[in-house]
């Protein structure tokens, strides 16, 4: 009975399982070893990320000269070619670092003009950049009858072609193509104002401008304050008060206009140069993908912030110049009156070129620049020695009208067409000589010279106020351009 017992006690009994043997723990070294090993690891992940992220800007990258007027080779599906220079594009740098980037602000709401157009060169190895104000009525030479600069975008097609054809129109001018380019349309600036939190700006005037064809509504009081990315966009499109404007008909024009873009720019970088804007990288790169058109890629973008953040550049380092440049009117075949122009000075904008914004040491001279002056008898022409429209290479064919009796004396306008008339001697003159340059536009005010392009005008338009005379030299009609030797 008793072995019965011890029976069923053993079959209730657990089985009991080989124990495993138990691992040798690490020691000290081998722990350290271990532990270095993972913080490699991470340092170069995180290493070859923030490379990944700052990439030094690449200016060797699609800078094969182009015949003026075709993109790689293709037709430029509309306007003939422009200008006859090849701006230069490579040679020894003044730095390292010295990059050159042109700005265009195109008004998707007014018809899509490139009416903003800035130059800018940033010398990273010094810590000193510049902003070159390049005025949307400036005279370039082009083969048809309008030859404002702001006209291009639109004689081109508009898209690709249209900003390609302004930065060769640009490139031309100063003699050397930008190493990279970005567009802005005008949407994108409230939204960049109210990513960063607003702008803190001194408003100069009382502003009450209101335009129903293009649903505009400029409404902003004079002072200090931060304003948002609504009031920053009526800000910098203002240039003059309603006629009936309880506080009164302010107006500045195109040239005030660019000195308040100017200033706003200023405390636009300022603000965006402020630590706690790091946090906001991510909406203000948002907002780049939806309404900025470049060339440069995002790291490149990021690696331009980054100089500019590490390296101490302050706003007051950044120097803000407008093209020189002289007023004048020229005949219009297509309006039948004359247009207001500005002309750029010469020598003035070539010292600017040369001191300030051109990247590169060897400098250059008056013939590397395509710049338009007009002649005695009204016709145009250029310091590349070519001018690309023929007709306005001659003197201008100006309709007569037979003088009304009761007003005596001869009027122009439409009527018999076959007279040239003389024009006054209204070519302004080249700026002073090479290293003298005052301060543009101060003693030519160009007013506002709000001519539309022939496609766009309304027949209804009120004229253009015709610009008070100046006294500046001119070239007298047999007279060659100067060498600067």
């Amino acid at each position: 009975m008793q072995r019965e017992k011890n029976k069923r006690t053993a079959e209730r009994r657990p089985v009991s399982k080989p124990k495993k043997k138990k691992a040798n723990p690490l020691n000290r070294q081998e722990k350290e070893l271990v532990a270095a090993a993972i913080v490699l690891s991470v340092v170069l992940v995180v290493m070859v990320g923030y490379k990944s992220l700052f990439s030094r800007p690449d200016i060797g990258k699609d800078k094969t000269p182009q015949h003026p007027g075709t993109e790689q080779g293709e037709s430029s599906g509309g306007a003939e070619s422009s200008g006859s220079l090849i701006p230069r594009v490579d040679g020894e740098r003044k730095s390292k670092d010295f990059y050159t980037i042109l700005i265009l602000g195109r008004d998707t709401g007014g018809g899509g003009n490139t009416d903003t157009i800035l130059l800018a060169s940033y010398d990273v190895t010094n810590q000193k950049a510049a902003v070159m104000s390049i005025p949307r009525d400036t005279m370039v030479n082009v083969s048809w009858d309008v030859k404002k600069i702001n006209s291009v975008y639109n004689a081109y097609g508009g898209g690709d072609n249209g900003i390609n054809a302004v930065r060769r129109e640009v490139s031309q001018l100063v003699g050397f193509e930008p190493d990279f380019q970005v567009v802005v349309e005008w949407d994108a600036v409230p939204r960049i104002v109210d990513a960063l939190g607003g702008v803190y700006f001194d408003v100069p005037y009382n502003m009450d401008y209101h335009d129903p064809l293009q649903d505009l509504v400029i409404e902003q009081t004079k002072g200090y304050r931060l304003l948002t990315g609504t009031d920053a966009m009526q800000v910098i499109r203002w240039r003059m008060n309603d006629k009936d404007s309880p506080y009164g008909y302010t107006k500045i024009g195109d040239s005030g206009r660019m000195k308040l873009q100017q200033d706003f720019l200023k405390a636009l970088i300022e603000q965006a140069m402020q630590p706690a804007n790091v946090l906001k990288i991510g909406e203000i790169v948002q907002v780049f993908k939806e309404s900025v058109k470049t060339d440069l890629d995002l790291s490149e973008i990021l690696w331009f912030g980054k100089a500019a953040v590490s390296g101490g550049l302050k706003v007051r380092n950044v120097e803000f110049l407008t093209m020189p440049y002289s007023a004048a009117e020229v005949w219009s075949r297509s309006y039948n009156q004359k247009l207001d122009y500005l002309l750029p000075r010469a020598y003035d904008l070539l010292t600017m070129v040369n001191d300030t914004i051109s990247p590169f040491v060897e400098p250059f001279g008056l013939d590397d620049l395509d710049i338009m002056y007009v002649n005695y008898d009204g016709s145009v022409s250029s310091t590349s020695g070519h001018v690309e429209d023929a007709q306005a290479a001659l003197p201008p064919e100006i309709p007569v009208v037979e003088p009304d009796p009761e007003i005596g004396g001869e009027q122009t306008g439409e009527g018999v067409t076959g007279e040239t008339e003389t024009t006054d001697p209204t070519l302004p003159d080249i700026g002073g000589e090479p290293g003298t340059t005052e301060e543009p536009g101060a003693t030519e005010e160009p007013g506002t010279t709000e001519e539309p392009l022939p496609e766009t005008q309304d027949p209804d338009a009120p004229e253009a106020e015709e610009e008070p005379e100046t006294d500046t030299p001119i070239y007298p009609e047999s007279a060659e351009m100067p060498d600067l030797g």
